[in-house]
Order: structure tokens, then sequence, then C-alpha cells
């Protein structure tokens, strides 16, 4: 017993180390270029006076219509919107001034890739080192998939927040977040729902979810957003109050904690009791189903088959080209200790140009690059590399990754993930900037709906398939996914939002970028969620179509509304 205990301790103290590692990295490392430059000053009232400054640039940049025009404003004017690491505006009005269609162009395309560097950052090394690092810290499942595999599924919704509020477009943050939740919530729930329900609405034969772990879930949203829409009434909080508000996920954590051991008292009567039932049902009579089509007779080949070969090769080739920018700088800066993905050379690249990367990175929000300080950064940085590449080249072997002393290799995996998928969150923030701005749209309806979506798909993709693979835990895992990650989003995403903001702005409080749209989307938010807490029971718990339909009305509601405001038909 003793042994378990200090287990437990010894993979709470690394599981902590690692966050407070990941918070210092987000609080820590500042915007490219912040709006005016105004968040290097100290006086509150400064900030304020060259914030309303800021926005009077931003007004008189859209005030001008030709492209010549704003491509001289930008050039003789600091930049009103936060930018990434690309000035995107520069770039489409100065580059691509007399040719929109091609500065469209490379917007969406930029919009695309972002989109999969963020996404494939999350899964491809993200999430990867996230599972092993579970394991390799033993962490029961329930509190593994509440706190490090939650952030590795909803670590695109956290780092854009953080981003977002980081370089003074909090409105971007807190729409993504919000709207990334709002359509898991209501459009994924609802379509598990329509999908899994049986195809009527009184069928027997829809999955059944648990009832207490739904009604904890719900009913712990509803408090949580209860909660932020109390923080956005006052529209400021203090370091006490962000920190009170983000303390909430370890109450849902030990909330879950404790649901899952009151259920391992019944677990011994519940696998007896299944035993029996399994004993019966091998007395049933069983059918067997063969379902493999005759083989078909082959068809003419028109094709030689050295044509294919030198055709796959050179398309081989050209993808391994194109994707070769996009794959190479993260491979070659995040160790990966997969079986599948398994390279001593690379093992040895990623720990010595790691400590470059962050030196680099740390000089460029900084301004030290060329500095002083910068060279003796680069200097400390490149020595650590090269003691961390020799250590990897005497520790690793050839044929297959190390295995023992695995943490340090996954903390290392699950440090620089996060701070890749910073970089590009950071990156797609300025993007969604400078894109609402060519458009006149609001930077915060571009967070509700390409950045919510973007980042939302593929948790409509996982669940859903979740749900509808046959197995009998399938819906149960989809549904209590759609409720554990949302929560995780708002209290990990918006909360440390708002803690690094309150931590710079101390000791005032910090002003919270609110507009109406916000209390809108809380309000219909929590509407879908009593409806969904009001119709599941009456069903019995199972999946229900009535239940999909009407959450999917909730969304598209909000929608129209927003479209309409938006549009100028209808002011609120």
């Amino acid at each position: 017993m003793a042994s378990v205990c200090r287990g437990n301790i010894r993979a709470f103290m690394n599981t902590a180390i690692l966050l407070l590692l990941c918070f210092f990295f987000t609080s820590h490392i500042r915007s490219p270029s912040p709006p005016f430059n105004v968040l290097k000053t100290q006086n509150s009232s400064t900030v304020a006076a060259a914030a309303a400054a800021a926005g009077e640039v931003c007004i008189a940049f859209q005030k001008l219509r030709e492209p010549e025009s704003k491509c001289g404003f930008l050039k003789t004017h600091p930049p009103c919107v936060s930018q990434g690491y690309v000035n995107y505006l520069y770039m489409f009005y100065c580059l691509c001034g007399r040719h929109p269609v091609v500065g469209y162009g490379l917007l969406g395309l930029a919009l695309l890739v972002l989109f999969y560097l963020l996404g494939n950052t999350a899964s491809h090394y993200f999430c990867s080192s996230v599972e092993r690092l579970s394991r390799e810290l033993r962490l029961s499942p329930t509190i593994a998939g509440a706190t490090l595999l939650s952030l590795g599924n909803g670590s695109p919704d956290v780092f854009a927040s953080i981003v977002s509020f980081r370089s003074g477009s909090g409105e971007v943050g807190l729409s993504s977040v919000l709207g990334g939740a709002f359509f898991v919530s209501c459009v994924v729930v609802g379509i598990i729902n329509v999908c899994a329900s049986g195809g009527s609405v009184s069928s027997r034969r829809a999955p059944r979810v648990d009832r207490a772990s739904f009604v904890r879930d719900v009913c712990f949203f509803v408090v949580v957003l209860s909660s932020l829409l109390a923080i956005l009434v006052a529209g400021r909080v203090d370091i006490w109050g962000a920190i009170a508000f983000t303390s909430l996920y370890f109450v849902y954590v030990s909330l879950v904690s404790a649901t899952h051991l009151c259920r391992d008292k019944f677990e011994n009567e519940e696998d007896l009791a299944a035993t029996h039932l399994l004993e019966e049902d091998h007395h049933t009579e069983s059918e067997d189903k063969s379902t493999t089509p005759p083989s078909s007779p082959a068809t003419n080949i028109t094709i030689s088959g050295s044509l294919k070969t030198m055709l796959s090769f050179y398309t081989s080739w050209l993808f391994y080209l194109i994707k070769m920018p996009l794959f190479l700088p993260r491979r070659l800066t995040i160790p990966d200790v997969s079986e599948e993905r398994w390279s001593r050379t690379y093992a040895v690249a990623s720990a010595s140009l790691a400590p470059l990367l962050v030196a680099s990175l740390w000089n460029s929000k900084r301004g030290g690059i060329g500095t002083k300080e910068g060279i003796t950064v680069y200097l400390y940085a490149g020595l650590g590399g090269l003691v961390l590449g020799t250590l990897a080249l005497h520790t690793t072997k050839k044929p297959s990754p190390p295995k023992t002393a695995l943490f340090p290799w996954l903390a290392g995996g699950f440090l620089m993930s996060v701070l890749w998928t910073y970089i590009i969150a950071e990156e797609l923030v300025g993007l969604l900037v400078s894109v609402g701005y060519v458009l006149g749209i609001s930077p915060g309806i571009l967070g509700l709906t390409v950045l919510a979506w973007g980042n939302s798909v593929g948790d409509l993709i996982a669940n859903l398939a979740m749900a509808m693979n046959g197995s009998r835990d399938g819906a149960q895992i989809a549904i209590s996914g759609c409720y554990a990650g949302p929560i995780f989003n708002t209290l990990a995403g918006l909360g440390l939002s708002l803690v690094v903001s309150a931590w710079t702005s101390r000791p005032e409080p910090f002003e919270i970028p609110v507009v109406p749209a916000v209390f809108e989307i809380l309000g219909f938010m929590i509407g879908g969620l009593l409806w969904a807490l009001l119709i599941l029971p009456r069903k019995d718990m199972r999946l229900d179509r009535v239940l999909g339909i009407g959450l999917l009305a909730i969304y598209l509601c909000f929608l129209s509304l927003r479209l309409s405001q938006s549009l100028g038909i209808m002011h609120v």
C-alpha cells in the first residue's frame, strides 16, 4: 500500500512539473508583434491610452478604400493588429495589391496549411507523447483521460486562446473556445444522437449512456458556464479570481475520480453477474454470418507495370517535396521514441536542436536577436544542445528506441510539441485577425466559426466513429468526450488565459474584452445543456433523434442570429 501511495505521489509530482513547464512557456513567451508595442509599458493608464491610439489607427486604416493607400499606410504606421511571424496585411495589400485574387488565394492557402499543421502536430506528436507519458507515469485511465489526454485533444483550442489573450486579441480566443465548446456540445452530440438512435424516434435498439456520468458532466458544465458568465458580467478579473476559475478543473477531476472509486466497490458483483449472463448466452444458438464477397475475375490492365511503378515513384517524391518543409522542422526538434517512427538520426538531431529552437523563439519574442543578451542565450542553448545530443548519441541504438529511462524523452517530446502547437496557434490567430480586417468581418466571428469549426471537426469525426462502431461502450465514451473536452477547454484554455493576463496586469485587474455575442453564445449553450438534461433521462438514457434535432436547431438558431446581426438585418 505504501509503495502504491509513493508511486501515485511521484506520478502527481511529475505531471505537475510538466504542466508548470507548459505554463512557463505560455506565460513568458510573448507574441511577436503586439499592437503598437504597448505590452512592454508598465503603467496601466499608459497601456490603455496606447491601446486606444492603436484602435484609432485601425479605424483610420479601415476607412481607406484603395489598396495602394492601405499599402502606404502600412509602410508608415506600426501594425494596429497583432501579427504572427508573417505580415499578412502587408502581403495582401502591398505584394498582391493589383491582384486581389492571388492575395485571397494565398490567405486561403495559409489558412489550410496552418490548420493542417495545428491538427497534425496535435495528433502526430502531442497526443502520442501524452498517451505514452500517461502510461509511463502510471496514471489511472480516469485521471489520464481527465488531465493529459484531455490536454492532448483540446490543445489547439487551449493554445489558440492563450495566444490570442497574450497578443491583445482576446475576443478571438474567447470566441474560439466558446464556439468550439458550443459546436461539440450541440452539433457533435446532436449528430451522434441522430445517427446512433437506430433511425426511429421510439427505437429500443439505440445505445444507452450512463445516467450518473451524464448528469455529472452536464451539471458541472452548467456550473462552469455560469461561473464564466459571472466573470464576464463583472468585466474584469484579478489573479485570485482567475486562479479560482481555473481550479474548478481540479474539482472536476476529483469528482470524476470519486465516481470512479465508488464504482470500483461494485465492480466484482457486476463482473459476476456478467459472467453468469455470458454462460447462459453460450447455450443459445449462434449464427455464423459470412459476408466475404466472392473474388471477382481480374480486369484487363491498361497500364503496364513499369509505367505504374514510375508514376508511383514520381508521385511519392512530389508529395515528399511538398510535405518536407512542413515536416522536417518539427521532426528535427521534437523527440519521438515511438516504435513506428523511431530514427536514431532524428533523435540525436532533436536533442541537439531543440534548445536552439527555444533560444531562437525566446530571443525573437524578447527582442534579443543580435544583442549581447541574445548571443549569450544562443551560446547557452548551443552548449545544452551539444550535451544533450552527445548523451542521446551514446544512449540510443539504431534498430529500436530506448526501453529504459523513457521519461526524459517523453517529457522532451511533450514540451516541444507544446511549443510547436503554441507557435502554430499564434500564427493562426494572427492570420485570422488579418483576414477579419481584409474582409471587414469581426475577428470574433471568425473565431466563433472558422477557428472553432476547424478545431472541432476532428472531435466530430472521432466521436461519431466511436459511437457508431457497434461496441458496448462506444456511445458512452463519445458522449462523455463531448462534455469532458469542452469543460477542459473552457477551464484550461480560458482559465489559463485569464491567469496569464491577470498576472501580467497585476496589481490592477485584467479588463476582459467582452462583446454581446459572448453572452448570446453562453445563453444558447446553457439552453442546449438543459435541453439534453431534460430529454435524455426521459428517454431512458438512450440516444434519441428528438434530442439530436433539438440540439442542431439550437445551434442553427444561434448561427442565424449572428448572421443577421453581421449583415445588419437585426440589431440586438
